[in-house]
């Protein structure tokens, strides 16, 4: 609204000294016809007097309409700049009251992600202390313990749908059970030694201890988005015990993220010309509400070192952004909710 009354005002200001300048351009002539008749009374003497003084008139009405334009352009210009200018600085105010807003509603997101996680992190330890798990991780050649294991698992899942999938791998990184078999069967037997989640969880030194993997595609996993998450499985369930194995969770992170940034709360108005966005630490989109670019964008963010904040983008776009603040135990991965809106 600002925005338009901003360009009322260009435009009025516009088509005035426009108006104005063909008025001064027809005074000029107007004097011009008075002066040339003037001298044209004068050459014909006495029959002329009459012509004269209408002449004279007319340069008279000229000048004093020559007069009233000045003043009215002074006066005017002087009012519409007045307008344009307290227009101006009104339009700053709601740039900046919007953009601390939007930069509010970024780190409402992000924070939402990482309350998210950090249950995540409790599953997985959690987890890793179940009585079926810890066994087939002490004995990954029993058949029964690799059965019952995959039952447990199972059930854990139908619970727990934010995940895709929960692995058990030996201490070679050999996996022996999943939990969906049947909608994954390449799983079990396959080799995750090499891989950050397994390498990163037999390397925690304790059972509070967990380990974190950035938004990936799990080829097994039907190339499906998965934020991974994972822990050491210790000897006898102990948070002290030597690592038999490693349990893996995965998050199935495109249904969920999607669904944060879906739900951003914006105005109908605001929500179409508005990208709602997370980024991870390199900046690589992760999640967009307009579902482009997810891990094939980086998004050019200008914090300058801030944490929360926003600008101006070169498109005159408003950028508001806010770092991850961690919660209770996770720390985040150094993460940013971004909402980017378009003028």
């Amino acid at each position: 609204m600002i925005e338009q009354l901003l360009e009322i005002t260009g435009g009025v200001a516009q088509a005035t000294d426009d108006k104005i300048r063909r008025i001064n351009g027809i005074t000029r002539r107007s004097r011009m016809l008075a002066l040339n008749a003037t001298i044209e009374a004068h050459r014909v003497g006495a029959l002329g007097r009459g012509f004269a003084v209408v002449a004279d008139e007319v340069k008279s009405i000229s000048q004093e309409i020559s007069q009233l334009t000045g003043s009215l352009q002074s006066d005017l210009r002087g009012r519409l700049d007045d307008l344009s200018k307290c227009g101006a600085e009104m339009a700053a105010r709601i740039r900046e009251v919007q953009g601390e807003r939007l930069s509010d509603l970024a780190h409402n997101t992000v924070e939402i992600i990482d309350r998210n996680l950090y249950e995540r992190s409790c599953d997985v330890r959690w987890w890793a202390t179940d009585a079926a798990v810890v066994e087939v991780a002490a004995a990954p050649d029993r058949p029964e313990a690799r059965a019952e294991a995959c039952r447990r698992l199972g059930v854990i899942l139908d619970s727990y749908t934010v995940y895709l999938d929960l692995w058990v791998a030996d201490r070679n990184g050999r996996v022996i059970a999943n939990g969906r078999p049947d909608r994954y069967p390449g799983v079990i037997g396959s080799d995750v030694s090499n891989q950050p989640w397994f390498r990163d969880a037999m390397a925690t030194a304790h059972g509070s201890d967990f380990a974190v993997v950035d938004i990936e595609r799990s080829p097994r996993l039907g190339q499906s988005l998965v934020a991974s998450y994972s822990t050491a499985i210790r000897a006898d369930g102990e948070t002290d015990g030597q690592p038999i194995g490693a349990l893996g969770i995965f998050f199935d992170w495109q249904v969920q993220a999607q669904a944060v940034v879906d739900g951003v709360r914006l105005a109908p108005e605001d929500k179409a010309r508005s990208r709602c966005l997370l980024l991870d630490s390199r900046h690589r989109i992760i999640a967009a509400s307009d579902q482009t670019g997810v891990l094939s964008e980086t998004f050019p963010l200008r914090r300058s070192g801030a944490a929360m904040g926003y600008y101006t983008d070169e498109s005159g776009a408003l950028v508001a952004f806010a770092r991850t603040p961690g919660y209770e135990t996770y720390r985040g991965l150094g993460w940013y909710g971004v909402i980017v809106q378009r003028p």
